[in-house]
């Protein structure tokens, strides 16, 4: 039972990336619940399904976005129905071939299983800086690379 929670909940991270990735703002908006909330890069606070697709439908329109390169580092579960999942991620902005170390990010998604199904009701991008400590931004920007190659 394990296994399978554990790759039904990564499946969800996956497919929301593969819809930011595809700039399919109607994909990332269906993952959530109907409350769901997305915390952005910037600090935006994004409520519902119709709240996210309607501050993503003109970014991806009007911005060329950078895709994801993502690995997912723990998926813990909270009860039955419930788990925490956090990632790292890098970007390679349009027209290059490597991460931009400068938007790396922690990303924490926590799912609920709802009529047997796993939804998102938080997703969380967080910059990571790590002010001062620049061998830490390079510390994950290596370990994202190594998911090119």
């Amino acid at each position: 039972m394990k296994a399978s929670f554990h790759k039904e909940v990564q499946d969800l991270y996956q497919k929301l990336i593969d819809a930011w990735n595809r700039r399919d703002a109607q994909g990332m908006s269906e993952q959530f619940a109907d409350h769901g909330v997305q915390i952005g890069f910037d600090g935006s606070k994004l409520i519902g399904q119709e709240e996210i697709l309607s501050h993503l439908k003109p970014i991806f329109e009007n911005h060329p976005t950078a895709p994801f390169v993502t690995k997912v580092k723990d998926i813990r579960p909270l009860g039955t129905d419930a788990a925490i999942l956090y990632a790292i991620a890098g970007m390679i902005p349009p027209g290059k071939s490597d991460i931009e170390p400068t938007v790396n990010a922690h990303q924490t998604l926590v799912a609920i299983k709802k009529d047997g199904a796993w939804c998102i009701e938080l997703f969380q991008n967080t910059p990571a800086q790590f002010h001062g400590r620049p061998e830490l931004i390079e510390e994950m920007t290596e370990e994202l690379r190594q998911l090119l190659l």
